[in-house]
């Protein structure tokens, strides 16, 4: 019996080391469905058999833990050291989430590409546009993004990605993901064209950026509790937001190459 609490303890461990928790994805997922084109729409859903962007979104964080699907656990991040340039680290040696994402959307892409090849990578993609704007995807290798910081949420022990993926999404607000989405994607349009400008590597930057103010605002040892909750809750809503509205914009510029975005390579 004990022997099977430790492995289910550290199952769990393993799962939180992923991404935004489901409300993160799910909500990221929903926004941009609500921005695909009708061609895009169409696409996306006879890849996935009808079933909607949002119910494939969290999938990727369990499937990595399958067999078949193993050689995508480390397709979820991106770690940079402290002091490190985003530019002069090299892709790691069995993908990370920018090749990762790169490489599903070229098979999106290709016309020579099966529907069952298809069918996968827009599962990945959905995914990853999510991590990608959560900041400890981005966040140190020597703390293995934010994992070994340990910090306290509240009274409860815990590490800095355990904060960024659940505890404080969930703190912010304690609604469902149709309510996050329904709250958030309420920008006008010449606003959404800001958000998503750039490519894989500008928003990767971009989120290496707030891992950054992250890191010198939450030192290991870090009480959690309700003033941070405030002050990083608009960080929250805005990576959700971005990777919703950037998340519409990749897959609009595969299936839609002629809607009104002509910015196609990512």
């Amino acid at each position: 019996m004990k022997r099977i609490l430790i492995a289910g303890a550290a199952a769990l461990c393993a799962l939180s080391a992923f991404a935004w928790g489901q409300k993160g994805h799910d909500t990221t997922a929903a926004i941009a469905e609500r921005h695909l084109t009708a061609a895009t729409a169409d696409s996306v859903a006879a890849i996935l058999d009808g079933m909607s962007p949002v119910y494939w979104a969290n999938w990727l964080d369990n499937a990595s833990h399958t067999p078949d699907y193993a050689y995508t656990k480390t397709w979820h991040y991106k770690n940079i050291d402290a002091g490190q340039d985003y530019d002069s680290v090299p892709p790691a040696p069995r993908g990370d989430i920018v090749t990762g994402l790169r490489e599903q959307i070229a098979i999106l892409r290709s016309p020579a590409s099966t529907r069952s090849q298809k069918n996968l990578a827009l599962k990945i993609v959905i995914h990853l546009m999510g991590d990608l704007h959560q900041p400890m995807h981005i966040g140190h290798a020597s703390d293995l993004g934010g994992n070994r910081t340990q910090v306290r949420f509240f009274d409860s022990g815990t590490n800095l990605h355990s904060v960024w993926d659940t505890k404080l999404p969930n703190a912010a607000h304690a609604w469902t993901y149709t309510e996050w989405t329904d709250q958030l994607d309420r920008v006008p349009e010449n606003r959404q064209a800001e958000i998503t400008a750039g490519d894989i590597d500008d928003w990767a930057k971009e989120t290496m950026g707030i891992a950054t103010r992250l890191y010198d605002f939450f030192p290991p040892g870090s009480k959690i509790s309700y003033n941070e909750i405030a002050a990083w809750t608009p960080t929250v809503e805005q990576q959700f937001l971005r990777g919703g509205l950037r998340l519409a914009r990749v897959l609009n510029g595969i299936f839609d190459p002629e809607s009104a975005d002509k910015a196609t390579d990512f």
